[in-house]
């Protein structure tokens, strides 16, 4: 499918993870109780933009259900008398902006679906489960082996994406995980290609990915089974979580943070960049590496969510590497998501901002070294390092694996053909997001520095500059009309006709002033 054709039955046009934004505009009290009216705006187009109105029982109502967190949230208290009060409600209305800047601004927090559903209720009006329930129903009537243990509510980030507990009729004591998940904005494939792309992953063979019982696609949505671990995920591990608690509750707020043992990190590591490299050379799209998707089997990593890239579901990182430019493949998502995963081995949580300015003290400084060619400003500027490359860093050339088993995934050329352009779409849409974040990002900057008040004050000074000049040049404008005026009316009386006239002074009133004469330096110096 060509980039840009129109998008098949199912696709969901949404990405869910373009930050939203939030402002306070206004404030109106009605009898008994006061509403905001709020501008959210997706990604960073004004024209993508919408007005919402709240109650502050419904950010109390918001905030209560994301106590499940233990975040301490800076919502502003409750008031039963006086809460109609001018000044009051101003205060308020500030502690709100607060509030709304924090939950927006929290990576786990902002593409939860109880966010999303408070900012944007038109487009998270559905309930997913409901529809998940619809699908795996109908799947088991034509699978009747399987049956459902119990739902997974809520242990994964994705709005669209559901998992259910479930076992073999005849094997009750082994648990299995299924996830069904909608088809995403980045969904290229053909229903006929998808359908067998997602079909083959059960037949693939690999010491560090996490084994597929069955899977099947249709042209709206796709189903994976999996074994279900006990011990969890790699996130698991670090944040002493259990794997069935909401993903909220697990990871949002660790009780403890502390990182991994170093040779946990340089083993784990090279184990994911093994599959990364296998992963690329075999052609096949990934881009979904975190440490959620990496299922623990005694001292092994294994990779999970091959799928999502077939099914077009926008990355867990994405609104980190969309801002950097030099991003701009697959492969350079997944050393920029290895950076974030090594970050948080190391360290027990996610770096604080990206770029990183500085490393805490770490166990070794090959450590430290991985992360700086990763996750530094230079780093993220200049171009990162291929999986090829990390793989030769002291961090893990040194590695032994003990792991024989050989891995098998075979793609066919027609297959692959298809991979490669819904790839190269994948990575055009991402370009472009990242052109507009830009230009952005320069207009932003051109608009701050020229209404700063240095540049404010620049300006009145050039102004008045002007106006006194000006004033000037009329003064003598008029003095040698005047001047002129005189000499002509005494040449005939008493001045000789050999006396030569007095000179006039050049006329200024051609000249006129650029928009230079009124800036302090060139717009052009801005950029």
């Amino acid at each position: 499918m060509a980039f840009m054709e129109k998008p098949p039955a199912g696709k969901v046009l949404l990405d869910d993870t373009v930050p939203l934004t939030a402002q306070i505009e206004a404030s109106q009290s009605l009898h008994s109780h006061t509403e905001y009216i709020i501008r959210v705006q997706r990604g960073v187009s004004t024209e993508n933009s919408w007005q919402i109105v709240r109650r502050y029982s419904d950010f109390d109502l918001l905030n209560n259900s994301l106590q499940i967190s233990t975040l301490s949230l800076p919502l502003p208290p409750k008031k039963l008398i006086g809460n109609m009060e001018r000044e009051f409600i101003a205060e308020r209305q500030k502690g709100l902006q607060a509030y709304l800047d924090v939950i927006t601004a929290h990576h786990i927090l902002s593409n939860c679906e109880l966010v999303k559903k408070f900012l944007d209720p038109n487009s998270y009006s559905v309930n997913y489960t409901e529809i998940a329930l619809q699908h795996v129903s109908m799947f088991f009537r034509s699978e009747p082996k399987w049956e459902v243990v119990e739902p997974l509510k809520d242990i994964g980030w994705r709005i669209r994406k559901k998992y259910f507990l479930m076992k073999i009729k005849n094997q009750p004591k082994e648990r299995l995980v299924l996830s069904w998940a909608d088809l995403g904005p980045d969904k290229y494939l053909s229903d006929r290609d998808l359908q067998y792309a997602v079909k083959l992953l059960s037949s693939c063979s690999h010491p560090y990915i996490y084994k597929i019982t069955f899977a099947i696609a249709n042209e709206s949505s796709a189903l994976v089974i999996r074994p279900f671990s006990e011990k969890g995920t790699l996130k698991d591990l670090i944040y002493k979580a259990k794997p069935k608690d909401p993903f909220l509750k697990k990871y949002c707020n660790p009780k403890k943070i502390q990182g991994l043992e170093l040779q946990q990190i340089k083993t784990y590591g090279r184990q994911i960049l093994e599959v990364l490299k296998f992963l690329h050379e075999k052609g096949f799209p990934y881009g979904h590496l975190h440490s959620a998707n990496v299922m623990l089997d005694g001292d092994t990593c294994k990779l999970l969510d091959l799928e999502n890239s077939l099914l077009g579901l926008p990355s867990f990182y994405r609104s980190y590497f969309s801002q950097f430019r030099k991003i701009n493949t697959l492969e350079g998502v997944d050393v920029h998501c290895f950076g974030h995963l090594l970050y948080e081995m190391t360290y027990g949580r996610p770096p604080d901002t990206i770029p990183v300015e500085s490393f805490p003290p770490a166990p070794s400084v090959f450590v430290v070294s991985v992360l700086e060619s990763i996750l530094t400003c230079e780093a993220l500027k200049n171009g990162m390092p291929t999986v090829s490359r990390l793989l030769q860093m002291p961090l893990f050339s040194d590695v032994l694996l003990t792991n024989s088993e050989k891995p098998q995934f075979k793609i066919p050329t027609k297959l692959k053909e298809a991979l490669k352009i819904s790839k190269e779409c994948i990575e055009k849409r991402l370009t472009e997001e990242q052109k507009l974040i830009h230009q952005h990002r320069r207009l932003t900057r051109a608009q701050s520095h020229h209404g700063s008040e240095e540049e404010k004050k620049k300006r009145k000074i050039l102004a008045r500059k002007k106006s006194k000049r000006s004033a000037n040049e009329s003064g003598e404008e008029h003095s040698a009309k005047y001047s002129n005026s005189n000499n002509s009316a005494g040449s005939g009386a008493s001045s000789p006709l050999t006396s030569p006239s007095s000179p006039t002074p050049p006329s200024t009133a051609g000249i006129k002033f650029t928009a230079s004469d009124l800036l302090p330096i060139p717009f052009n110096t801005l950029f």
